[in-house]
């Protein structure tokens, strides 16, 4: 059965962490060719599209209702706003201001089928991951040009589950090497792949080399982004694949956030020696993201009342199934902001100018949380509400600028000619 925000805890059959969205029906949308920030398919300039290609390469990694404060802590746990293990202390970014703003410049990309992860390389172009074709094509910054370059062996699509995050390697230039988080017939795992530019389109990735396996994999809540972190190392977002009790299990990869070496190993420094878990009690993480002093930020799903962005610490317990949303329970980290379902289903985060901006699936909008360190400063702004449909990823370009991905072709959406699609933003 369906994750749909109103029946919770009821997964497909399991084998040994879909995304955990929400259905739901579509609101109306602009029509087509409308002005920036209004319309569906106005083109990108070339400008803007130079702009896109110059602020990847220069900086890409990866009015709402809801209460915003600061997550409880359990007693013991390091303070709350560390930043991330590796990162040396910077100078504090400064508030973000109260009142944001957003302004779709153009489109990137258009035709996409199930658009999932998306990792950007040296240079600016990207790379982005189809779920259910088990797909990674390339996207020209320049052009907006889609290219395929081959097929991750062995994905297994089917509900929530299929060819989910992305991240290229932080020594990509030498070493060319892919990572994909997908579900497979007995698992969800991560592979790397090199890229082999010189090969036929279609036939540039080499054979996956798994560097990371058995997370449980369900019909929902596979979790799916990863990410290289500050310290270099690899971050993943796991789902308890509706069997609640498996977020709670520590021995467990299910409803977790993941820490690993490049090739797979647990990192010194994690909470529990000889394990790559980070932090537990999770439903279903799919949004990983640092903000300018290296905090470790995670959203996800909650189940029928509260989705939740949530300050990532080592050995945090963040409730479920026992604590959903602010629940202010003794030996649980509560969540800096909350939505309610309908609002949400949050997916991919990115940070920009002092704020979290957090896509919104079945909620079909851009929220973005404010924030003065580790503590908004106003309640949640949503943006774009209805505009686009289903919003999967954001992607971060430096400056003022984000990528946004549309999440229509997904068997949720009611997609339109050109979806699915990548939006150029500006915000503030």
């Amino acid at each position: 059965m369906w994750d749909d925000g109103r029946i919770g805890g009821v997964g497909g059959a399991r084998t040994v962490g879909g995304v955990g969205d929400r259905g739901g029906p579509r609101e109306p949308r602009p029509g087509a060719y409308g002005s920036a920030g209004a319309g569906r398919r106005g083109g990108l300039t070339a400008l803007a599209l130079a702009g896109c290609g110059a602020l990847l390469a220069a900086g890409c990694s990866g009015s709402g209702g809801a209460q915003a404060g600061p997550g409880g802590s359990p007693p013991g746990s390091p303070p709350a706003g560390s930043a991330s293990p590796g990162a040396s202390a910077p100078a504090k970014a400064p508030a973000a201001p109260a009142k944001g703003s957003v302004a779709v410049t153009g489109e990137l990309a258009k035709g996409l089928e199930s658009p999932w992860g998306v990792a950007a390389l040296p240079g600016g172009d990207l790379l982005v991951a189809s779920r259910d074709k088990g797909t990674i094509s390339r996207i020209r910054a320049d052009t907006g040009a889609v290219t395929p370059i081959g097929e991750v062996p062995g994905v297994a699509p089917g509900g929530e589950g299929g060819l989910l995050g992305l991240a290229v390697s932080p020594t990509f230039a030498t070493d060319r090497l892919v990572y994909a988080y997908f579900t497979t017939e007995s698992d969800n795992r991560i592979a790397r792949m090199r890229y082999e530019e010189q090969r036929a389109p279609g036939q540039q990735l080499g054979a996956p080399d798994t560097v990371f396996r058995g997370i449980p994999k369900g019909v929902i809540h596979n979790g799916g982004r990863i990410a290289f972190g500050p310290d270099k190392m690899l971050w993943a977002g796991t789902g308890e694949t509706g069997e609640t009790g498996l977020a709670q299990d520590k021995k467990s990869l299910a409803g977790k956030v993941l820490r690993m070496t490049p090739d797979g190993e647990p990192v010194h420094g994690n909470p529990e020696a000889d394990s790559v878990v980070y932090s537990y009690g999770h439903r279903n993480v799919q949004g990983l993201a640092w903000d300018k002093d290296k905090r470790l930020w995670a959203a996800e799903f909650g189940q029928n009342t509260w989705d939740e962005l949530n300050l990532i610490e080592p050995g945090g317990n963040y409730g479920w199934p026992e604590a959903e949303g602010k629940a202010s329970k003794p030996g649980f980290r509560d969540p800096v902001a909350v939505w309610r379902t309908n609002e949400a289903s949050p997916s991919g985060i990115a940070w920009a100018q002092g704020s979290i901006w957090m896509a919104g699936l079945k909620g079909q909008r851009l929220w973005r949380i404010p924030l003065d360190g580790a503590v908004p400063v106003a309640e949640p702004e949503a943006f774009l509400e209805g505009k686009y449909g289903r919003l999967r990823t954001v992607v971060p370009l430096g400056g003022d600028g984000l990528l946004l991905v549309t999440s229509e072709t997904d068997g949720r959406g009611s997609p339109e000619a050109d979806d699915d699609r990548i939006l150029t933003l500006k915000v503030q």
